[in-house]
């Protein structure tokens, strides 16, 4: 509502006290504003595109543009950045359909708070192809067949593909809805508008990427943010294990990893391991509901589900271990760092299955490191493990991180501040450096330049309190050294259409110049009649 009413005031509060109101504006609350989206007061921001509008989504966007975006000396509606989803997959909370529109709306508060985005020149888009019943989330609410329901209200029409999981039919094919949306968007406001998918259902999210990473400014920060970031705590928990260290993507491609969860999250942050930070395949193991994903050495037989968790399979069936029993898989493949996005597997991380990541270390000469364990799952209540607990179990000795910001834990007389493992520490550099180098693309590689900038940008006081990551108190810092680093990136990958820079320096000031400040917003706190929003409170 404060955004609504005035939002110079909005965002010089957010970027005054980021590490506090993050959370409010973000994960967590976002998630329980989406299953109560249609409920609160419905706003003029977002822009909701229909199945219904098929063959017409152009004029649905220029509408919204006309209405809504700042115009340039010709009168062309003007956008930095669109982020778009379908709702299909809101955080672990399942299809909240029309509802998820929090999410575009909340990410793209971030954008400008983190990363430097003018807000009047971004656009929260909700791809509206339906919406599963009570059945579709995880809390079991009546959301499509709400009485304040604005979207369309009937199921999603899905097919089986090739790889035998269901998609959306709409969204393939010659006639694809995504194809239209993303055309129409880039004729509207230019190939430099960075398109960022969002909350797609990890069976839509994976084709769809590869379908369009090539022919737009792309990509979908759950698979590829998400990876980024999970890479960023890897490496700044190495960090907090070997302080001295000087080469941590070496110590990385030395380590074996576990991934348990096999969506979008998991498997996209496999794959940059595998590909981007070097590290063997045969070190890097993920599980699914069926246990150990394994492939035949032909690829025609094993556990996988779809293409991409046949990409991170190992070769060959399990063979002398229960390969369906964490711990069982923990005790015969030894991991150093097990990473958990199962969505929908609160608590799994048992003390048995930390006191099997600790037996892994002890086994080592001279008492091995520190294991590393995160719970990625968001929101709090889908974590596979609470800090408190991931220190108890394991006296301390574990380095943790998680999706969700938990609070300081007093672990014998000393207080640990654990990491958010959250995109916000990735998409936003990402995007703004992206966007105003002009890149055509947007390739792994970046995402891993990304992943070094955030491990880098860890300071002394947060190591202190055992902190993968950066405070987020320093989240807008942070967001532009990842912005300077992929810049530079993309200029010597050939990639940027606008050189910024020669150098970190120049790359940066220029970058600085580049960024939307809010108006000077001040009040006087004792006349409740000169703001509306003081009258309220």
């Amino acid at each position: 509502m404060l955004h609504h009413k005035n939002p110079a005031l909005y965002f010089q509060t957010l970027l005054a006290e980021p590490a506090f109101l993050m959370p409010i504006v973000y994960t967590p609350t976002v998630g329980e504003a989406c299953q109560k989206f249609g409920t609160l007061p419905f706003l003029p921001r977002g822009c909701y595109v229909s199945l219904a509008d098929r063959g017409n989504v152009k004029a649905v966007l220029k509408e919204y543009a006309d209405a809504m975006l700042p115009k340039d000396s010709l009168g062309n509606p003007q956008c930095q950045c669109i982020v778009f989803s379908d709702g299909g997959r809101i955080l672990g909370l399942g299809d909240l359909g029309a509802w998820g529109m929090g999410i575009p709306i909340g990410k793209l508060d971030l954008y400008t708070v983190c990363g430097g985005f003018d807000p009047n020149k971004t656009m929260p888009v909700i791809i509206d192809a339906g919406c599963t019943d009570a059945s579709g989330n995880s809390a079991k609410l009546t959301i499509r067949d709400h009485a304040m329901y604005t979207g369309m209200k009937q199921n999603r029409v899905k097919h089986t593909c090739p790889q035998g999981t269901e998609v959306n039919t709409a969204y393939y094919g010659p006639d694809s809805f995504i194809g239209e949306f993303m055309t129409a968007a880039r004729e509207l406001f230019g190939r430099s508008c960075l398109l960022q998918f969002e909350d797609f259902n990890s069976n839509d999210a994976f084709p769809l990427l590869e379908e369009y990473r090539g022919k737009f400014l792309t990509y979908n920060d759950d698979i590829q943010g998400t990876a980024s970031v999970a890479i960023a705590a890897v490496l700044g928990g190495i960090k907090l294990q070997k302080p001295g260290c000087t080469n941590l993507l070496g110590e990385l491609q030395g380590m074996r990893v576990l991934f348990h969860g096999a969506g979008s999250a998991n498997i996209g942050s496999a794959e940059l391991m595998i590909r981007e930070a070097g590290v063997p395949a045969t070190s890097v193991l993920v599980t699914n509901s069926r246990g150990v994903i394994w492939k035949s050495a032909d690829g025609s037989k094993g556990s996988f589900r779809n293409d991409e968790q046949k990409d991170v399979a190992v070769v060959g069936e399990p063979q002398g271990y229960d390969s369906t029993s964490l711990i069982a898989i923990i005790k015969h493949h030894q991991p150093d760092i097990l990473i958990g996005a199962v969505g929908r597997a609160p608590n799994c991380f048992t003390k048995q299955v930390v006191e099997a990541m600790m037996s892994v270390q002890d086994s080592k000469p001279h008492g091995g490191l520190r294991p590393i364990i995160f719970a990625l799952s968001n929101p709090m209540t889908q974590a596979e493990i609470t800090a408190e607990d991931c220190y108890t179990f394991s006296a301390g000795k574990a380095i943790f991180g998680s999706g969700t910001k938990f609070p300081p834990v007093n672990v014998n007389g000393e207080m640990r501040a654990p990491g958010q493992v959250n995109n916000f520490f990735i998409f936003p550099g990402m995007s703004f450096g992206c966007m105003c180098c002009e890149a055509s693309t947007i390739p792994d590689k970046l995402f891993m330049e990304a992943a070094e900038a955030v491990a880098n940008s860890l300071d002394k006081a947060d190591m202190e309190v055992d902190s993968v990551l950066p405070n987020t108190g320093r989240i807008r810092e942070v967001g532009h050294n990842v912005a300077t680093t992929v810049v530079l990136a993309a200029q010597k990958a050939g990639l940027a259409q606008k050189k910024l820079g020669a150098n970190f320096q120049e790359v940066s000031e220029q970058l600085l110049a580049m960024k939307w400040e809010p108006e000077e917003f001040s009040i006087d706190l004792d006349d409740t009649s000169a703001c509306a929003i003081c009258s309220f409170a």
